[in-house]
């Protein structure tokens, strides 16, 4: 059984979902709770999988994107005039609608995309072992919701 942690990061971001018949086509709001599950089959030297500070920095500028941003789908009729409006704070999907679910996966594919690059640096302070994976990525819509991505 492999040893896992969790880091959480908490992002206020809207969305809007072309594609919803209801309500949630129309610009709204949440309070994102991201949880990063990381796991390893071994402990570090510091019986550790790998140190929060190392989830931490690989992740926290790319949230720190989402936060207070608009995500939508590029083909939401309305995505130009939001873009031209208000710019990098509008971040667009190709071709799908930004759900949760969809956001979750995002999420876990920037997450390996930014560990693998920090585990191909150098770190004297905050190591990575290969060993260490992305379990998987959670992301709560509101407090009794989430969606969760893994491989």
């Amino acid at each position: 059984m492999p040893y896992r942690i969790c880091k959480m990061f908490e992002v206020e971001s809207g969305h809007m979902l072309a594609r919803h018949p209801d309500r949630c086509r129309f610009p709204h709001g949440h309070t994102r709770t991201v949880e990063i599950v990381l796991e390893a089959g071994d402990l570090d030297v510091n019986q550790m999988v790998c140190d929060y500070k190392v989830i931490k920095e690989t992740m926290a500028e790319y949230l720190n994107r989402l936060d207070h941003a608009m995500c939508m789908n590029t083909d939401d009729p309305r995505y130009a005039e939001f873009k031209a409006a208000y710019g990098d704070n509008i971040i667009g999907f190709p071709g799908i609608d930004p759900t949760t679910e969809v956001m979750a996966k995002t999420i876990y594919d920037a997450c390996r995309e930014r560990l693998a690059a920090y585990l191909a640096g150098r770190h004297d302070t905050y190591q990575l072992r290969a060993a260490v994976r992305v379990r998987s990525v959670r992301v709560w819509e509101t407090s009794s919701t989430w969606a969760e991505y893994t491989e």
